[in-house]
């Protein structure tokens, strides 16, 4: 009984230490609009792809935006970004694990006629909530 106690204790403290905040995992693209596609053409190749991203293993919850430049100072070398947010680390390698020959990596290819994402990185994102 002396020992199952602190064990009890351990358990529960470990428990109550564990984050409040959930860990996203953000992926940035830097895209590029291919011959004279706007940027609607950009909107509805990424809604294609996330629908197609969404029907597999650890997409089910993935969400996208595309971002395009107001102001242009410093912009580089990219038309836009698009940002891939998965719910935790885990969803992310699963859907990423899984991405060749996949539904999305299918879209992937055909929107290659409308844009080329070519450069990523990936973010720890936490997403800050105020009452």
């Amino acid at each position: 009984m002396k020992k199952i106690i602190p064990l009890a204790l351990v358990a529960l403290f470990s428990t109550l230490a564990f984050p409040a905040h959930a860990i996203e995992a953000w992926q940035a693209f830097d895209c590029v609009l291919e011959g004279d596609e706007t940027e609607n053409s950009a909107i509805a190749a990424a809604e294609k792809w996330l629908k197609a991203a969404r029907s597999m293993e650890g997409g089910e919850e993935l969400r996208a935006s595309v971002h395009f430049p107001v102001a242009a100072g410093g912009a580089g070398d990219s038309d836009f970004k698009l940002i891939l947010v998965a719910p935790s680390f885990k969803a992310w390698g699963t859907f990423w694990d899984g991405y060749d020959g996949s539904p999305a990596h299918k879209v992937d290819q055909e929107n290659d006629e409308i844009t080329t994402c070519s450069k990523s990185r990936l973010f720890e994102g936490v997403a800050i909530k105020v009452e």
